[in-house]
């Protein structure tokens, strides 16, 4: 039977993909849009937009009146800015999400949250198990753990029929910020090795994402449980950027500096950037560190045993699919 699902930040990358692959299958989708935001693939897929804000009480209510499922992507992503900015969307928009859908007879809640909610070290097959830390080195990451937090009391108290999510870097298709971004920082030289590059990314491709969102929303065994998601695949950092580098005809880096260099100029760069105030992030920061020198190899075993979740696309058929869209999307803009 089609399902009547909610998806808050349909206009973005990720929530675009589950919008269409929930409207294909037959369900009855609708969003939370901005006035400004662009709905032209939501139109096509016949989403329904509800023009408003997540921190506008009514608008909220009036959204998940009827609806069977929650699907909750919108965030506020960035390394660099005040943590009352993230705090506002991250956490504040998901307490009034939440407050409108006490005491409804949701099916599900399906929270989209990061695996950058675990500790900024290394990391070798980490799983759920894991404690989180209770701050963090960034707006995002802190906001993350917080909005986690707020979405387990949800379940814990109200019975919320909840299913955390926890993805490592999503790429794919229709990503008009950071690919875009990593292109700009090859062409002029910007990316650096830190230490030899074969530390682990946490790369999941957008659809094996949709899979696990899809199955999710279905198993009754996922309720009050949260998974570790990625495409199971280990691919360095240096694979990930030279992949790039050659799929879209762009210079390899070749650069590299030791990484507790990288720390400690992180740390001073902020703290100069934070003393003047700056509003553009520093050009190395910490979670640029993390991104580029600390190994991120997340356990996806409980998802796999639990929700039958085995990722379908690899990273080399992904960035395939990737790079096809952008040189398109390029095209078309030029």
């Amino acid at each position: 039977m089609p399902r009547r699902i909610l998806i808050t930040g349909a206009t973005g990358f990720v929530g675009g993909h589950i919008a269409e692959a929930c409207a294909a299958r037959g369900d009855v989708v609708s969003t939370i849009a901005r006035a400004n935001s662009d709905t032209t693939l939501l139109d096509k897929l016949g989403v329904a937009v509800i023009r408003g804000d997540l921190t506008d009480h009514e608008t909220v209510r009036k959204a998940v009146e009827g609806v069977d499922a929650v699907v909750h992507s919108a965030a506020k992503v960035g390394d660099w800015g005040p943590v009352e900015d993230y705090r506002a969307v991250n956490v504040e928009s998901l307490r009034n999400l939440l407050e409108a859908c006490r005491g409804d007879r949701l099916q599900r809640f399906v929270h989209i949250s990061s695996l950058g909610v675990y500790e900024a070290r290394h990391h070798h097959g980490t799983d759920e198990s894991e404690p989180l830390p209770v701050r963090h080195m960034d707006g995002y990451t802190q906001t993350k753990v917080e909005a986690e937090h707020l979405a387990l009391d949800a379940h814990r108290l109200q019975g919320l029929p909840l299913v955390v999510l926890r993805p490592g870097f999503v790429y794919g298709p229709r990503d008009r910020t950071v690919l875009p971004r990593l292109v700009e920082r090859l062409k002029n030289g910007f990316v650096q090795y830190l230490g030899d590059g074969k530390q682990a990314m946490n790369t999941i491709y957008v659809g094996n994402l949709v899979d696990a969102i899809l199955i999710a929303l279905e198993k009754a065994e996922a309720v009050g449980q949260i998974y570790n998601l990625t495409d199971g695949e280990y691919v360095s950092k240096r694979r990930f950027f030279e992949t790039i580098a050659d799929g879209l005809g762009l210079p390899k880096p070749t650069k590299s500096k030791p990484l507790w260099v990288a720390k400690l100029a992180a740390r001073f760069l902020e703290w100069r950037a934070r003393r003047r105030k700056a509003t553009q992030a520093p050009r190395i920061t910490r979670a640029t560190v993390k991104f580029v020198g600390l190994n991120l190899d997340f356990s996806i075993e409980k998802a796999k045993r639990d929700l039958g979740y085995n990722p379908r696309v690899g990273f080399e058929e992904g960035m395939k699919r990737t790079f096809e869209w952008h040189r398109s999307a390029a095209a078309s803009n030029a």
